[in-house]
């Protein structure tokens, strides 16, 4: 029983910080970059991590509070924060819009 209290602990923590992190990067970017990628406003986000990150360290991992927040969580992180990336020119270079998955096409040249 205590292994499971222990990995419990911990996967409590991680999506304590996971939260967080989110959280902190919905509040650095730009107001302006949530309306031009199409997404819900920078407040909205905010509350919503922010509400996922307090039930994440008050609630027990079981609860399903915590399950609502970190479903929000990824959501952010997977739709939300690459859109904001890819306006604010952060992250990789995604290349021309004529680049294919080989490199760029230059028309059969």
């Amino acid at each position: 029983m205590q292994g499971f209290a222990g990995f419990m602990w911990l996967l409590s923590m991680a999506l304590i910080l996971f939260s967080g992190f989110a959280l902190i990067d919905a509040a650095t970017r730009r107001e302006d970059a949530y309306r031009a990628a199409d997404k819900k406003t920078k407040p909205f986000w905010l509350i919503v991590l922010g509400i996922a990150f307090v039930v994440n360290l008050i609630f027990n991992i079981l609860s399903f509070l915590p399950i609502i927040g970190l479903i929000a969580t990824i959501v952010y992180m997977v739709d939300v924060r690459p859109a904001l990336r890819g306006l604010s020119g952060g992250g990789r270079s995604r290349g021309s819009s004529s680049d294919g998955p080989y490199g760029p096409y230059n028309g059969g040249r």
